[in-house]
């Protein structure tokens, strides 16, 4: 069985927490810019956050300030995103994905996902 790249998505009701978890390539560990993006029904893909490989600085939309964290463990390939006091708005396929860092770090289109997602559910 293949294993999944991302993976620790759920049904929570509002106010939980998540932790998801990305499996990192070391091919995609060339790239200078790794993060997170989701998608929810009916909507295009949206930035959640990234971290530059380079010096660690994290970036993070709006909706993702004060109550995401991301993290890069490059001992056990992994990129983690932890998530606190979950929204109904969070619900979204979230995506780990890679950027040349070339574009802004903001925008989603600058950034290829790399597996097939894990979905997040947030009950109201």
């Amino acid at each position: 069985q293949v294993p999944l790249v991302e993976s620790g998505g759920g049904l929570v009701q509002a106010g939980g927490s998540l932790r998801l978890s990305c499996a990192v390539s070391g091919r995609t560990f060339s790239d200078p810019v790794m993060g997170w993006l989701r998608q929810a029904p009916g909507k295009g893909r949206e930035f959640v956050a990234a971290q530059r490989y380079t010096d660690g600085s994290p970036y993070y939309g709006d909706p993702a300030k004060g109550r995401f964290t991301i993290a890069i463990d490059t001992a056990k390939n992994t990129m983690y995103l932890q998530m606190n006091r979950l929204k109904f708005e969070d619900t979204a396929v979230y995506y780990c994905a890679g950027s040349t860092g070339l574009g802004s770090i903001s925008d989603a289109n600058n950034y290829r996902v790399w597996g097939q997602g894990t979905q997040v559910t947030v009950s109201s």
